[in-house]
């Protein structure tokens, strides 16, 4: 069997990750090594040079999210915001213009309002449930279409496919942020997107103890200009948590069929519960029912009450702990607005005060359920 035609479970474990040839090892080794000794000049062992450049551990997990993803060359990064810069200034010049989610990430938001501006990239936020506004956003210097699908915080969801058209028409590239739905509930690379970034840092670590971001494309020129960018700019995964990552790899499909079970349930009850106005979770979208496996772990709802209300909720709860970040095995809620979020402000992707998050984790979902009710009263 290839690995073409082995299961998402298969490839999370194995691909990248053949048992050590010197030693055995069934796991990957941790190679904490900067440089590498040369047989003469320009005479590389394996191609090993310099860990900068490139990383035996790294590259196992490189592999493996490709793998994962459907594409063809995989990157990992420092962090998300590290793989995000870096591949828009792989294929954007100063000049250019993105087209960017109605709703996105504060850090990506900031990323392109403080810092990519400065250096010339200009951009536009749209709604891109709306494809008629992304149509008419688009222009003739529009070189990429960014897409969040979940969408942090609001849960949006955007027709992948239809994106993908859009930005192939105008001759723009299509990446999409897959953090919250994670390779296993959702592969952009098959609906047609041409880049797939990750933080690293949330579900595909799992377990809240790495910072890290991944990159995943399937075309090999502009796996050429990512990998350039990759090394010139730096901001590369080291060993350690590369070695981190792969590990939580390992567990992944089965941590987000917990997750959605518990987030399912979750849903359920607060969709009943008198404290809380509106739930957002894509379950009932149509769109995300076409291209999700599942709908995760991520849950927002607004209280029946004001941002105090709910800022008092989040300070309430024992067994969710309050903390910024996702996708750990621990559940987390958060205030967007005074949070992650915060960076949005007095802008027009400014998120309700009167909004929780959610990052519903594996725990014993009776006790997650207690824990939400005695919060909200």
């Amino acid at each position: 069997m290839t690995s073409d035609e082995q299961g998402f479970e298969t490839l999370a474990i194995h691909a990248g990750q053949e048992p050590d040839p010197a030693t055995g090892a069934v796991i990957t080794p941790l190679y904490l090594t900067s440089t590498y000794a040369q047989d003469g000049v320009g005479g590389l062992r394996g191609g090993w040079e310099y860990s900068r450049s490139g990383n035996p551990t790294r590259a196992a997990l490189e592999t493996c999210l490709a793998a994962l993803e459907g594409g063809s060359h995989g990157f990992a990064f420092a962090s998300g915001l590290a793989a995000e810069d870096t591949v828009l200034r792989a294929v954007c010049k100063p000049g250019d213009h993105v087209v960017i989610p109605g709703d996105a990430y504060g850090g990506t938001f900031r990323l392109f309002d403080k810092v990519l501006q400065h250096w010339g990239l200009d951009y536009t936020a749209v709604d891109q449930r709306d494809l008629d506004a992304v149509r008419a956003a688009v222009g003739d210097k529009t070189r990429l279409i960014w897409c969040e699908t979940p969408t942090n915080p609001l849960l949006g969801i955007t027709d992948i496919a239809a994106l993908a058209g859009i930005a192939h028409r105008a001759g723009a590239l299509l990446g999409v942020d897959n953090t919250f739905a994670t390779p296993y509930l959702q592969r952009p690379i098959d609906l047609g997107a041409d880049i797939v970034m990750h933080s690293m840092t949330k579900y595909l670590g799992g377990h809240s103890d790495v910072i890290g971001g991944a990159l995943v494309v399937n075309d090999a020129a502009l796996a050429e200009q990512v990998a350039f960018h990759h090394n010139a700019m730096g901001a590369v995964a080291g060993a350690f948590d590369s070695w981190l990552v792969l590990r939580g790899l390992k567990t992944l499909a089965v941590r987000m069929d917990r997750h959605c079970d518990n987030a399912e349930r979750i849903v359920a009850m607060l969709r009943e519960h008198a404290g809380v106005s509106s739930v957002h979770y894509p379950d009932t979208d149509e769109v995300a029912a076409k291209q999700m496996r599942r709908f995760g772990g991520m849950v927002s709802f607004r209280v029946a009450g004001d941002e105090e209300h709910a800022l008092a909720v989040c300070g309430k709860t024992k067994v969710f702990t309050l903390a910024e970040s996702l996708g750990g095995v621990e559940s987390l809620i958060e205030h967007p607005h005074k949070m992650t979020h915060g960076s949005v402000a007095g802008t027009a992707l400014e998120v309700p005060g009167d909004l929780v998050r959610l990052s519903v984790g594996i725990e014993s979902i009776d006790d997650l359920l207690a824990d939400l009710a005695q919060a909200l009263g």
